[in-house]
């Protein structure tokens, strides 16, 4: 079989697979839609955990046995919160809840993500949200789709105009990780239109592939939370770097998912 054919039949394999993705997303969706309404009450940091886990739990019963079934041979990333590269081979790189503490606080910023990635670039990706019922999509080489509708990045070229936005840092974060998304935010705040700050950082990228905002960064992080939307950001015809402008990788201490007019003014406030 010529070197083409064999490219086109790994690309009709994705595709296909991509669907079946997405349904197993949606089912795992679903299942946490129904436990969301009511603020759930934590007094103690291990009650937050725990709650945390039932609800992760709740959709990985869903998402695990599925996309296993889908891809046996590609390995499954215990810890949504792991950063750097991984092995050779195949992952599955999942958040079941991503924007968990949302959903226990009745808020609707969350979301179920499933991406696989394939000698450490991310092939496809399903991001759905529940409550709205949306299914964002990205296959590489294919396209980034809002249920079905390409979806394509701001055109807008000038940081004064755009709207941007970040992720808070962790709880548990490095002190010099949190002084600098501070001194980030207060840079932009100075040179954008408008900035955003809130969790998950997913449904931001969702957001720059969709051309609603115009730039999101973020310092440190994990896979789970970049490595859905970059794809989307990318295939939607976004640029993808770290803050200064440096090819991004999973091992990087920072990203910038960027509008290609607004991707230099960003990397140049960044960088103060």
């Amino acid at each position: 079989m010529s070197e083409t054919l064999q490219t086109a039949d790994v690309a009709t394999s994705d595709a296909d697979l991509l669907d079946r993705t997405a349904t197993a997303v949606r089912a795992a969706g679903a299942a946490l839609r129904e436990r969301f309404g009511d603020v759930v009450n934590y007094e103690t940091r291990d009650e937050l955990m725990h709650a945390l886990a039932v609800n992760d739990n709740t959709a990985l019963d869903i998402l695990r046995p599925r996309l296993t079934s889908l891809r046996p041979e590609a390995s499954w990333v215990e810890d949504e919160l792991d950063g750097g590269a991984l092995p050779p081979g195949e992952w599955w790189v999942v958040d079941p809840a991503e924007g968990n503490v949302n959903h226990l606080h009745a808020l609707p910023e969350w979301a179920v993500t499933a991406t696989l990635v394939r000698e450490n670039q991310p092939v496809l990706t399903v991001v759905h949200l529940p409550l709205t019922g949306e299914t964002y999509t990205a296959l590489t080489g294919a396209g980034a789709h809002l249920d079905g509708r390409p979806l394509h990045v701001s055109q807008t070229a000038d940081l004064g105009l755009s709207i941007v936005a970040t992720s808070q840092a962790r709880p548990d974060e490095d002190e010099k990780v949190v002084r600098r998304v501070g001194s980030s935010i207060t840079a932009m705040l100075f040179d954008a239109l408008v900035v955003r700050t809130a969790v998950p950082a997913t449904l931001h990228l969702t957001n720059v592939a969709a051309g609603r905002i115009d730039a999101f960064w973020q310092f440190a992080g994990a896979r789970a939370d970049l490595l859905p939307g970059a794809l989307l950001v990318t295939e939607a015809g976004g640029r993808i770097s770290d803050a200064e402008g440096r090819p991004w990788t999973p091992q990087s201490d920072s990203f910038l998912a960027a509008a290609p007019g607004v991707r230099a003014e960003a990397v140049a406030t960044l960088s103060r």
